[in-house]
C-alpha cells in the first residue's frame, strides 16, 4: 500500500471565520455547516479555533453576556495543534490519539491548506482499523443467520431452478423436493 499523506484526504476548504466574528455568528455558521468548529483565520493564517465545547463554556462562564456580544478570538486557544500536509496518515493518526483530537488543522509555509478530521481518515480508508473490519464482518455474519433462520423457518432454501416447472426463483424445501412458491402453493 502506498504512503497516504495528509493532502490525500484533508478536507481542502475548511470553515473559517474571521477574528472579529462573534460566537453567535460561530454557532449559526457551525449549525447551516454541520461542523463541530471553526478555524479563525487572518489573510489565510491560522490564528485561533472555536469548538462547540467553547461555546458551551461561554454559555456556562458568561451566561449574563449575550453570545453576540462575545469575540470568538476572545475565547479562542492560541496555540493549536497542526499538522503539515506531507505528513503520512498514521501520523495525523498518531498525533490525534495523542492530543485526543477530532481534528488538526494543516498548515503549509504558516498557511491554511485544510483540516483532516477522523471522519475523513475513517471515510478514505476504513480498513486501517483492524477492529472495524472485524465489526462489519460480525454485522454481516449477523445477518446471514437471520436470512437462514428466516429460510429455515419458511424452508426457503435458496435461490435456483424449480424441480416441478423448472422456473427460476426463490426454492422452498418441501417434502424432498427444490420447489418455487407458485408449484408450493399450488400444493
Amino acid at each position: 500500500m502506498k504512503m497516504i499523506l495528509v493532502s490525500d484526504i484533508m478536507t481542502q476548504e475548511p470553515i473559517t471565520a474571521d477574528l472579529g466574528t462573534n460566537l453567535l455568528d460561530c454557532a449559526k455558521i457551525m449549525v447551516r455547516k454541520r461542523v463541530g468548529s471553526i478555524l479563525l483565520v487572518s489573510n489565510k493564517k491560522l490564528i485561533g479555533f472555536i469548538s462547540e465545547k467553547d461555546i458551551l463554556w461561554a454559555i456556562i462562564k458568561k451566561p449574563k453576556l449575550n453570545l453576540s456580544k462575545i469575540r470568538a478570538i476572545d475565547i479562542s486557544i492560541k496555540k493549536i495543534a497542526t499538522i503539515k500536509p506531507f505528513a503520512t496518515l498514521k501520523e495525523a493518526m498518531e498525533k490525534m490519539k495523542k492530543l485526543k483530537f477530532d481534528r488538526l488543522p494543516v498548515i503549509d509555509k504558516g498557511k491554511l491548506v485544510g483540516v483532516i478530521t477522523r471522519k475523513d481518515i475513517l471515510s478514505f480508508n476504513p480498513e486501517l482499523y483492524p477492529e472495524l473490519e472485524e465489526f462489519e464482518q460480525i454485522r454481516e455474519e449477523t445477518e446471514k443467520l437471520k436470512r437462514f433462520k428466516k429460510a429455515m423457518s419458511m424452508n426457503l432454501v435458496s435461490e435456483g431452478i424449480c424441480g416441478e416447472c423448472g422456473n427460476s426463483g426463490e426454492l422452498y424445501w418441501i417434502d424432498g423436493l427444490l420447489i418455487c412458491e407458485d408449484c408450493r402453493n399450488s400444493m
